[in-house]
């Protein structure tokens, strides 16, 4: 499996945000997108969603253009997983879980015992079974973006899109959460996700790619990418790269410098 954005550009209406952008996620690979506030991340995976019209070029899963499916086939092949949820309603955990199964049932119809065994399976393999019958609203942070991705895996995407998935976790909960992206990753997932945090590139990633208003997309390995020179021209403030040596394995870390 693959999905490809082929030299694209999108926007809102006659408004252009992002353009000349190309990329590509295979199963198993983390591609993780890095950039300042307002250079269009969010642009584009609404785009990539089918919310937003591409201007020009197109985005294709397995050579098959998705320009072309309804937004049904979509979520059949792609899941998303938000920076924050907040439900109308006091759901239980097992009925934001069987949310993702609604693009295999139709609008009229209940989940079947089939829906019901996924979401289970989906939520022992993620270690939250304990939370199925808690109310969604009343679990911690950290517990709600596993949640939230129990709910993607529920649709049985071919691509996985996370954006922010670390956004206002403590640190426990960050690494916990990288943890898990690696480890679907493993088991054959495509994963694009966004982070503010350059370090998430090191820790979890097998791409880079760089977004910056009125510059060049830049894409590559993260250390191709993650360079102070770069950290420096998108976000405006000095870093420097350091490393240290943990079990033979080079583990690299971005230190900002203060003024």
């Amino acid at each position: 499996m693959i999905l490809e954005a082929k030299d694209i550009s999108c926007g809102y209406g006659s408004k252009t945000i992002i353009e000349n952008i190309s990329l590509s996620i295979k199963s198993s690979e983390i591609l993780c997108l890095l950039g300042p506030n307002g250079v269009g991340k969010t642009t584009f995976f609404k785009t990539m969603l089918g919310f937003l019209k591409l201007q020009r070029g197109e985005i294709t899963i397995d050579g098959e253009n998705i320009g072309n499916w309804n937004r049904k086939k979509i979520a059949m092949a792609i899941a998303y997983v938000p920076q924050v949820h907040n439900p109308p309603f006091p759901f239980t955990v097992m009925d934001v879980v069987l949310m993702g199964r609604t693009a295999h049932f139709s609008t009229i119809s209940s989940p079947s015992k089939t829906d019901i065994k996924i979401a289970e399976e989906t939520m022992s393999a993620l270690k939250i079974s304990y939370l199925k019958d808690k109310i969604y609203t009343e679990i911690s942070g950290g517990e709600r973006q596993m949640i939230l991705i129990a709910r993607a895996l529920t649709q049985k995407p071919k691509i996985l899109v996370m954006d922010e998935p670390t956004s206002n976790l403590d640190f426990g909960n960050q690494i916990r959460v990288l943890s898990q992206i690696n480890k679907l990753s493993k088991d054959g997932l495509g994963i694009i996700m966004t982070s503010h945090f350059p370090d998430h590139a090191f820790l979890c990633s097998s791409k880079v790619a760089l977004m910056q208003k009125n510059k060049p997309f830049q894409s590559g390995t993260a250390d191709e990418i993650v360079t102070e020179e770069n950290l420096k021209s998108a976000y405006g403030i000095n870093v420097k790269i350091t490393s240290l040596d943990y079990n033979g394995e080079k583990i690299k870390s971005c230190v900002p410098l203060l003024d």
